[in-house]
């Protein structure tokens, strides 16, 4: 089995819990392939969780959960050192973060000290405890959910910590066909196998970082991504960081359709999760009603797309 069918093989196993959320599915691999963290920013009881549990075992991936209330603290996530008195020394404890997939349940509901404790988590890949750094297994990703409604007393995230999520998106409810299908008991979580152990994902991130982006792709990229910051509707724009995640999050998509480089259609496929929560429109644009994928949207369609003849390297 070549590399592009084990990475369809992920989605496929992923596919037995989640009915209906094929796209998102696909972006969840993607990003995870990319290498990065992803927010699943929605509302509750559409499968955030469900999601997350059987991306990890479809990856063989160590797995912890913690449910973000007002209570928790960083040392819950990061670890704490304990004073051991018959040796005289302190012995660090690990934290919940010490894994491959760490998922934080709306993680809006937890104060910001708690918050940016995943910051150095998140960026560096390692946990530093009483002046002691130490890394996170690899590999290693979070997946975050908040529930955008009924935010009374939770902490929105800061624009620093949004913008070290890889990606941002919504599962949304299912299509009738789906729901029924969900009523029928046709998602099977428990049937979700294997189809990678981690290492083999380390080598299929890899062959993501090798697939071919052409030099009018990233002027493609550039140029969308400079219009977010000369914008009269956004305010704050995308940032450099936002930039590498999008080539990133193309040369993913391109694999996973089974190609060695990428085309404009695989960036602009990806630009919506990859930028849209990276953006902050302007009082203008909010007072007229306008919204961040309104914004997004018209970008693509004005900016040209470059006319790559398909199969070709150069």
């Amino acid at each position: 089995m070549n590399g592009y069918e084990k990475a369809l093989q992920i989605v496929a196993e992923v596919k037995k819990a989640v009915i209906g959320k094929d796209d998102c599915i696909a972006k969840s691999v993607a990003a995870i392939l990319a290498g990065g963290h992803i927010l699943l920013n929605d509302i509750p009881g559409v499968g955030k969780t469900t999601l997350a549990v059987a991306l990890a075992k479809a990856m063989s991936l160590r797995s912890n959960r913690v449910q973000f209330t007002p209570d928790v603290l960083p040392s819950d996530i990061v670890g704490f050192s304990v004073y051991q008195r018959d040796t005289g020394e302190f012995v660090y404890q690990p934290g919940s973060v010490l894994c491959n997939l760490f998922l934080a349940d709306e993680i809006n509901r937890t104060s910001p000290k708690t918050q940016s404790a995943l910051l150095e988590v998140m960026e560096e890949g390692q946990v530093t405890v009483d002046g002691v750094t130490r890394k996170l297994p690899e590999p290693f990703l979070v997946i975050a959910t908040q529930n955008p409604f009924g935010s009374a007393g939770t902490q929105l995230l800061p624009d620093s910590q949004l913008d070290r999520f890889m990606i941002s998106m919504s599962l949304g409810y299912p299509k009738m066909a789906d729901e029924i299908a969900i009523l029928q008991g046709r998602h099977k979580q428990q049937e979700v196998e294997a189809a990678v152990t981690a290492r083999e994902l380390l080598l299929l991130k890899g062959l993501v970082d090798a697939v071919y982006v052409h030099e009018e792709i990233y002027d493609y990229i550039g140029r969308l991504v400079g219009r977010t910051r000369n914008q009269e509707e956004i305010e704050l724009g995308v940032s450099p960081r936002g930039t590498i995640c999008l080539v990133k999050m193309a040369k993913a998509l391109a694999f996973l359709r089974q190609r060695e480089f990428v085309v404009p259609e695989d960036v602009a496929d990806m630009c919506f999760p990859v930028m849209e929560h990276r953006i902050q429109l302007s009082g203008k644009a909010r007072l007229s009603g306008m919204t961040r994928q309104q914004v997004l949207e018209a970008i693509l369609k004005e900016e040209k797309r470059p006319s790559l003849k398909r199969g070709r390297r150069g």
